[in-house]
């Protein structure tokens, strides 16, 4: 397989060291060896089946990444991720999951997951969203955030409308945080703006402070609310 560029520094550094939770063995044994093929992008450190197990090797082995899966035997998925996030808040959770439940999907952003993928996408997408958490990027693809947006905009109309107050955004933030509601890594949000990788991120960075969120994800969702992206994110 062909050498693929690297268009910013790491955040994490590569190979990421991940753990795959995930109470179907068959499955699971599967992604293991899927993963294995990239051993320049990831090193799989562990697994587990249950909740408990995804809990305990975060503590033991302190990975980079988990691919949590929403259903483990006796327990919640999403249960693990709230463990995790709060006890362990430098592991990056991506919920991999067959779910489409849009409640999953809610807390799952309201718990700061690092991304939140579909059983069906291809390899080569996972591959590379994948790659996007060790930049700290959400692992989104575009048919999940143009559904985060538009039950988000259902929520907005449902509460009034947009909220009238917030932090004061600068007319390239707002840009920046538009093409961030729409699924845009650095790379595509720089090459949009005619700006250096490195400045992108450092427009994002400044949004999540200013906005006091963890991620995009959470970002996408301010956005939303505050009706700057229609609600169509391809518009």
């Amino acid at each position: 397989m062909a050498e693929r560029t690297i268009l910013c520094p790491a955040v994490k550094p590569l190979p990421l060291r991940t753990v795959i939770a995930d109470d179907h063995r068959l499955f699971r044994q599967g992604l293991v060896s899927l993963m294995r093929t990239r051993a320049d992008l990831v090193t799989i450190v562990g697994e587990a089946g249950t909740p408990e197990e995804a809990v305990v090797l975060c503590e033991q082995l302190q990975p980079d990444l988990i691919l949590l899966d929403i259903y483990l035997a006796g327990g919640s998925g999403l249960d693990a991720a709230a463990e995790i996030r709060s006890r362990f808040p430098d592991v990056a959770v991506v919920m991999l999951t067959a779910s489409e439940l849009g409640d999953h999907l809610d807390r799952a952003i309201r718990l700061g997951a690092s991304g939140y993928l579909l059983k069906d996408l291809d390899a080569a997408e996972l591959f590379d969203l994948v790659e996007g958490v060790s930049r700290d990027e959400v692992a989104v693809t575009r048919a999940i955030a143009s559904r985060m947006l538009k039950r988000l905009a259902v929520t907005n109309a449902s509460e009034g409308g947009r909220e009238s107050d917030g932090p004061s955004l600068t007319t390239r933030e707002v840009e920046v945080l538009r093409l961030v509601a729409r699924g845009a890594s650095n790379a595509q949000i720089a090459a949009e703006l005619h700006v250096t990788v490195n400045t992108a991120k450092a427009h994002l960075k400044r949004i999540l402070e200013k906005l006091n969120v963890q991620n995009r994800t959470q970002a996408a969702t301010y956005a939303m609310r505050r009706g700057l992206v229609p609600e169509d994110p391809g518009a």
